[in-house]
């Protein structure tokens, strides 16, 4: 291996690739990243700050001499366009679900010379995916789970999001939806959500505190199984939405946990 050849000051503005990077060991490369990053919670002490998500100024970007840029999907395309024009190298990752999550590890692997320790992080992290599974698999009845991403206009989660939620037990009353690439096409009605008539609600309003009254006031949605038994839950959209190892790590914890909750309410009915 020659360290020459790989890249040595590494710009990352997505916060996924930031906490790869660190349980890969390889901070050290790490030269600048998304003020929206918060795992490790070390970065945002350690690294400077570079640009937001879909927005950022070029020249702070390049102020750090990156040789390798790290981004994330098309709503950073701008960015990504602008950092291209300015020279600089860029690698985009693209991934909606568990699979495309243990792609973006492997890749980091290969691209700073340590793919033994991504295959070790990737198996540990589907050892806790197959935990989980094992100690659902023989649930006798498994709870219809609405999850909104945001709620103006209402948005289904990304598919990833879905399949964590069949992982620890549930059915995502909107799984098929879930797989569509564009967050456009995941916008719902309120009428389908009423339809679907979930037994949990969880949200993750990506960036904004939920306002589980609001929800409330709904017209039609205080009769739903999830809000008349009290089973809404936030769960934080940094351990949630952000397509890397927090989902797995302290997001499918927390969905498991809500999903405790409703099967002990079930039990004493």
């Amino acid at each position: 291996m020659h360290p020459e050849n790989y890249p040595r000051r590494i710009a990352c503005l997505c916060t996924e690739t930031v906490e790869v990077l660190y349980a890969l060991g390889q901070q050290d490369r790490i030269v600048g990243i998304s003020g929206f990053t918060v795992w490790p919670p070390e970065a945002r002490k350690e690294k400077p700050k570079i640009s937001g998500f879909s927005t950022g100024d070029v020249e702070k970007i390049l102020a750090v001499q990156p040789d390798l840029v790290l981004a994330f999907s098309n709503l950073q395309a701008d960015l990504v366009r602008d950092c291209i024009r300015a020279g600089l190298e860029v690698h985009v990752f693209n991934q909606r679900d568990l699979a495309g999550i243990f792609q973006m590890i492997a890749t980091l692997g290969r691209l700073t010379a340590t793919v033994a320790r991504a295959d070790v992080l990737i198996r540990e992290l589907q050892h806790q995916l197959d935990t989980v599974r094992a100690q659902t698999a023989d649930w006798p009845r498994r709870p219809k789970v609405y999850f909104e991403e945001w709620n103006d206009p209402l948005l289904t989660g990304v598919h990833w999001v879905s399949q964590l939620i069949e992982i620890a037990g549930g059915i995502d009353v909107f799984a098929d939806i879930s797989r569509q690439h564009d967050a456009r096409q995941r916008v719902i009605h309120s009428e389908q959500v009423l339809q679907a008539q979930p037994d949990i609600m969880l949200a993750s309003w990506c960036g904004k505190k939920f306002n589980p009254q609001q929800v409330v006031q709904r017209p039609g949605w205080a009769g739903l199984p999830a809000l008349r038994d009290g089973l809404m839950f936030e769960i934080k959209s940094a351990d949630l939405l952000a397509p890397g190892i927090s989902p797995i790590t302290r997001g499918l914890p927390r969905i498991v946990e809500c999903f405790r909750q409703w099967q002990e309410q079930a039990n004493e009915q």
